[in-house]
């Protein structure tokens, strides 16, 4: 499954323009079986490659650990109204995928770049029940872990 941030440009609109998406993440796929190293090594190459990004963006300051906290947050949220009840993730699908558009806003404004956007994106994309949104939020945890130790470096 391809994603669109494989050497996607970042699009303006108050984005950061001229910087390559470059992000892969083919790799981060939830459901039945997930890649044992899911929640460890996936997860930590997709936040040392953000954190690395945002050292290379200095002047726009991208991704700071307070802001992909605020959407790691609200998944969580989302996460503890749905429970395990796939009837209510289907209720409440339609405001989980507006994480898209937020963080799609987030990036008009700089706050997160074009590779956090992709792989938050990829993240919500992945949700289709109850089940993958409690993967997501695993995953969005231990990213936010990785991503504070190597933020710091």
């Amino acid at each position: 499954m391809s994603t669109r941030s494989e050497s996607r440009q970042g699009h303006s609109g108050g984005g950061v323009t001229g910087k390559r998406v470059d992000i892969r993440l083919d790799d981060v796929r939830f459901g039945a079986r997930p890649d044992a190293q899911l929640f460890a090594a996936i997860a930590e190459s997709k936040a040392q490659k953000i954190a690395d990004s945002s050292r290379e963006d200095k002047k726009n300051e991208p991704n700071k650990s307070s802001q992909l906290r605020r959407f790691y947050d609200e998944l969580v949220m989302w996460h503890e109204k749905v429970a395990s009840s796939d009837e209510e993730f289907e209720r409440l699908q339609p405001y989980i995928y507006m994480l898209k558009a937020k963080v799609a806003y987030a990036k008009g404004r700089r706050r997160v770049d074009g590779n956090f956007e992709a792989l938050f994106s990829r993240v919500i994309d992945q949700c289709t029940d109850a089940a993958t949104l409690r993967q997501a939020k695993l995953f969005m945890e231990a990213f936010m872990a990785f991503y504070k130790v190597h933020n710091n470096k």
